[in-house]
């Protein structure tokens, strides 16, 4: 056995970054493109450039009170890079500072107007007490000055580029020291800097309240981990981390420019608040904060600071319609909960005058705060009263979002377009929300699986050249989701096709050009250079999670662990394992019959085949890959009683998964 494979490939949630769930595109490795397969990408079809007149003839993309937002307030600009501790660049100021002016024929004008705004980069005071940093990752800084310091809302992804962001600040606003830190939701790219706003020991000396929502914890170490591989992965392509910066590639994610690549940490609050509503005082100022779970993620708040006359609405509101799926892959957020959310703030805000959020840039005065909200309430109210309208009279999801349109005051409001979620796949969400996948028809009880289906269906064209004929026909004709079906069956049965990859690539990228999301455009540019380039080689860094990982409780990896047993090695195998951690206090039995691992915190097993002995520090380099089977019999951290071959063969038993497997192949 040269390696504990489930060890150092499973935990890949940590650098998604999120919820966001996102990923760390930086740690990716790039390949390069065989000489055979590289192609430059396609210049927009016409009928691409008619979705494009269309879109903004509908509605004003030039209207200026959204680009005055965004710059109001500004105080300074940074510019360069953020780098590591091994000089690699985790943030780049100037990566996107080609999106400026119109909009080339390359990018939906929508979403080219969405990248200008959040190109508006920098310190900006929002009100009186109230600053922002924003562009220095995908969310933002909100600092509010308390009455000794610097109360901190939300860390970004890394350490280094909310270090960063904080010696920003102190150099335009003066050095003033943290005097609180509050979480406002469970998604990475809204805590996992805070190493960099201030250390564990600075925290734990000063006793520094960190501020989170209920379920903080639990929901912060364990989002993505049982199904870490597969969002990593997919993750790659909504963030298009493989894609390079320009007019032919990335632009933008539409719910901020892109997400940071550096050390992803945690530290776990001290107060946390688990009524539905509650007021705490943090230095010198009373904030009243509602919990608002199961909105944009599964552990939030949103609160008010009523001497301020602000209301802080988290990622429940934003200027964007945001994901009732995300396209990584999670589970279904509740469209209902949300809109009811946002109505019931409605309240809190009746005397603000300003409402500031943890992407985007902020909104000022009663009259836009209430505009903004109600919009932001309706379009999802909307998307799922009209959903279950239709699901109830028959109607599939698929047949739902294709019909299914906005009414006039929601789709020209550019606060609630699809930058970032989209009316057609929130639609698929609220109809899985209640039906789940199946549509009810008997034929897609026990359909074939996409290989077969995809040869059968050549053999039915008449062969891979008369479907390649087909697909370039539809391609000609502007017809590119077609031709893009059509060429995923080709692609599937007959790999080794590069004329159908490379057609299909065309297709993937004109879908792409059209796109007014950001993720939807970096799905099909992304497909596009994989059809070309191949998988990545390799599949994330997890070095850079390990101050994370540490607070992760031991039994979400024994969880992980059990999903990634090889049931069909495992099928005659009775073992009991003991694993021991002395330095935390910890023993957990682990034992497999039928298949099936289970495994128990309790004390080590009599008659079990092995006890791992392994202190948590080197428990944490095997998850990392920092580690492996050598290290393992060889360092003073980890010892074995009983049998080392049981032992070995136990963990042969597991599967590792490297996150690089092909989507748009097979």
């Amino acid at each position: 056995m040269k390696r504990f494979g489930w060890l150092t490939s499973h935990a890949t949630f940590i650098v998604l970054g999120i919820a966001v769930g996102l990923a760390v595109g930086a740690a990716i490795w790039r390949p390069k493109a065989a000489a055979s397969r590289l192609s430059l990408p396609s210049n927009a079809a016409e009928a691409v450039k008619l979705v494009h007149r269309a879109v903004a003839k509908e509605v004003d993309l030039g209207e200026p009170s959204a680009f005055d937002d965004a710059k109001r307030g500004l105080i300074a600009r940074p510019s360069g890079k953020i780098l590591g501790a091994s000089g690699n660049v985790v943030w780049d100021f100037d990566a996107l500072s080609f999106v400026k002016g119109e909009a080339p024929a390359t990018v939906n004008p929508s979403l080219w107007r969405q990248a200008r705004l959040n190109g508006n980069v920098g310190l900006f005071k929002v009100a009186d007490r109230i600053w922002q940093l924003r562009g220095f990752d995908l969310a933002n800084v909100t600092l509010i000055e308390g009455r000794t310091g610097w109360i901190v809302i939300d860390t970004l992804t890394a350490r280094e580029t909310a270090a960063a962001a904080m010696a920003f600040a102190r150099q335009h606003l003066g050095d003033k020291k943290v005097s609180a830190v509050i979480f406002t939701h469970s998604h990475v790219d809204h805590f996992g800097g805070v190493l960099g706003v201030i250390t564990a020991e600075d925290a734990r000396a000063r006793n520094v309240p960190i501020v989170a929502p209920a379920g903080f914890m639990e929901e912060a170490t364990s989002e993505n981990l049982m199904m870490g591989s597969a969002m990593g992965r997919r993750a790659m392509f909504m963030y298009g981390t493989r894609l390079p910066r320009g007019e032919t590639g990335f632009v933008d994610n539409g719910l901020g420019q892109a997400v940071a690549t550096g050390e992803v940490g945690l530290l776990p609050p001290t107060i946390v608040v688990e009524a539905p509503h509650q007021e705490l005082d943090i230095d010198g100022l009373k904030f009243v904060f509602h919990n608002v779970p199961g909105s944009e993620a599964p552990s939030e708040f949103v609160f008010e600071i009523p001497e301020l006359k602000a209301f802080c609405g988290a990622e429940m509101l934003s200027h964007t319609l945001h994901n009732l799926y995300t396209l990584r892959g999670a589970k279904v957020r509740d469209a209902l909960k949300w809109a009811d959310y946002i109505d019931q703030s409605l309240a809190y805000v009746a005397d603000a005058e300003v409402v500031f959020n943890q992407h985007h840039w902020p909104v000022w005065g009663t009259t836009r705060i209430r505009d903004f909200m109600t919009k932001q309430r309706d379009i999802y109210r909307y998307i799922h009263d009209q959903t279950v309208r239709q699901l109830n009279i028959g109607k599939t999801g698929a047949e739902i979002a294709e019909t299914l349109e906005l009414p006039k005051p929601l789709r020209e409001h550019l606060s609630v377009r699809g930058y970032y979620g989209t009316v057609r796949h929130n639609v698929r969400a609220v109809y899985q929300y209640y039906l789940g996948w199946f549509d009810a028809n008997p034929a897609s009880l026990d359909a074939l699986p996409p290989l077969e289906a995809a040869q059968r269906y050549v053999a039915l064209a008449g062969g891979g050249d008369a479907l390649l004929a087909a697909a370039q026909k539809a391609y000609d004709a502007g017809d590119f989701r077609w031709a893009a079906e059509v060429l995923k069956h080709l692609v599937y049965a007959e790999p080794q096709r590069a004329d159908a990859a490379e057609l299909q690539a065309r297709a993937f990228e004109q879908l792409g050009y059209m796109a007014e999301s950001g993720p939807w455009r970096n799905f099909y540019l992304t497909g596009a250079l994989e059809l070309r380039q191949g998988p990545p080689q390799k599949g994330l860094s997890l070095e850079l999670a390990t101050d994370l990982l540490r607070h992760t409780p031991v039994e979400r990896f024994l969880e992980r662990m059990a999903a990634s047993l090889n049931g069909q090695r495992a099928a005659e195998v009775a073992t009991k394992i003991n694993i021991v951690l002395p330095d935390i206090g910890e023993s957990h039995v682990l034992k497999i019959e039928n298949a099936v691992l289970h495994h128990h915190k309790a004390p080590p097993a009599n008659d079990a085949d092995a006890t791992l002995k392994i202190t948590k520090g080197m428990f944490l380099r095997l998850m990392t890959g920092q580690a492996g089977a050598l290290d393992l019999a060889t360092s003073s951290e980890a010892q074995v009683e009983g049998s080392r071959l049981a032992l070995g063969k136990f963990f042969l038993l597991f599967d590792k998964a490297p996150g690089t497997f092909p989507i748009v192949t097979r």
